[in-house]
């Protein structure tokens, strides 16, 4: 299965669109991002972990796909991401059982592709 590049691929031009209309916005978010995802007293895997656990929780794929991939770049494994996504369970109930099988879905597409990628 392909869930995270599937919805990321799908939101490419309607993003790039409206990344013309509203330059500012996006330039505003980014610098936003940044900060909140640089690492501190919390490390970046970690942030991304929460990150994703948040987009589970707001039932948002496009949200899921980045922050699998970027949890995956920053180091997290399998068994971290699955025990983020848990933690929904207790907060949302039954919609973060559906938003958390996509999420991990789409987090071990990433970490299986890096693996692939790693043991070349």
């Amino acid at each position: 299965m392909t869930y995270g590049r599937e919805v990321r691929h799908g939101l490419r031009e309607p993003t790039r669109a409206l990344r013309s209309a509203i330059p500012g916005a996006y330039e505003g978010y980014a610098r936003l991002h940044g900060a909140a995802m640089e690492a501190g007293a919390l490390d970046t895997r970690t942030k991304e972990l929460i990150a994703l656990a948040i987009a589970v929780s707001e039932q948002c794929d496009g949200c899921v796909a980045a922050h699998a991939q970027a949890a995956v770049h920053h180091g997290a494994q399998p068994q971290e991401a699955a025990e983020a996504i848990g933690v929904t369970f207790l907060m949302n109930g039954g919609p973060a059982t559906v938003y958390g099988a996509r999420a991990y879905a789409a987090f071990l597409e990433y970490y299986e592709e890096k693996e692939q990628r790693d043991s070349r």
